[in-house]
Order: C-alpha cells, then structure tokens, then sequence
C-alpha cells in the first residue's frame, strides 16, 4: 500500500502554509502527485532540501527505470548521474543489476 501524497501535501499546506494551497499552479501540481519523481519535483519547487531529506527519499520501480533508461541513452557515467540526481553511485549500481533484464529490452524495444 502506497501512502497518499495528494492528501498528506494538502493537509500539510492547509495547516503550514496555507497561501501556498491559494496558488493554482502548486494545487495542479498537487492533482499530478502519481510517482515518486512526481513527488520529489513538488516538495523541491516547494520547499528549500536538505541534507537530511536525501537519506529518506523512496523511488518506485518505474522512476528506476527511467532515471536508468535515462543514464544509458545519454551515455551518462553513474558519478555524473549521483551527481545530478543525488542518488549514491552504491545505488545506481543496484539499480543497474536489479532491472538489467527489463533496461535492455525497453532498449531493443525502443529501437523497433
């Protein structure tokens, strides 16, 4: 079971920053609050990160896939994908091994 952002970000914006919830832009991004890349985008344009945030992020399996997808289309190294993304080289490497299988046939697949 998923926990539900819309209503946790909702209920935190109502209750801390309630001008913020007045913004159109920031209640349509509330209503697109599907993946975890989703929710990571929202809580960045919205609130200044810290250092303490990165140990505590969660990433579905298809944001995974993407960021990998992403890092093997571009020719990207892992240091420059921690680099940008924040994410440990450590657990780029995981990634890479858990969906191996799945990477290289959305590859092929995209080629067709």
């Amino acid at each position: 079971m998923r926990p539900n952002y819309k209503r946790i970000y909702h209920d935190m914006l109502r209750l801390e920053y309630p001008e913020k919830l007045q913004d159109p832009k920031v209640r349509e991004l509330l209503e697109k609050l599907n993946t975890s890349e989703d929710v990571l985008k929202f809580n960045e344009k919205l609130f200044k990160q810290s250092k303490e945030n990165q140990k505590l992020r969660t990433y579905d399996k298809k944001t995974m896939l993407k960021l990998l997808q992403y890092q093997k289309k571009h020719g990207y190294s892992t240091s420059y994908m921690s680099r940008k993304y924040k994410i440990s080289r450590t657990t780029l490497a995981k990634w890479k091994v858990m969906f191996e299988d799945e990477l290289d046939d959305t590859i092929k697949n995209a080629g067709k």
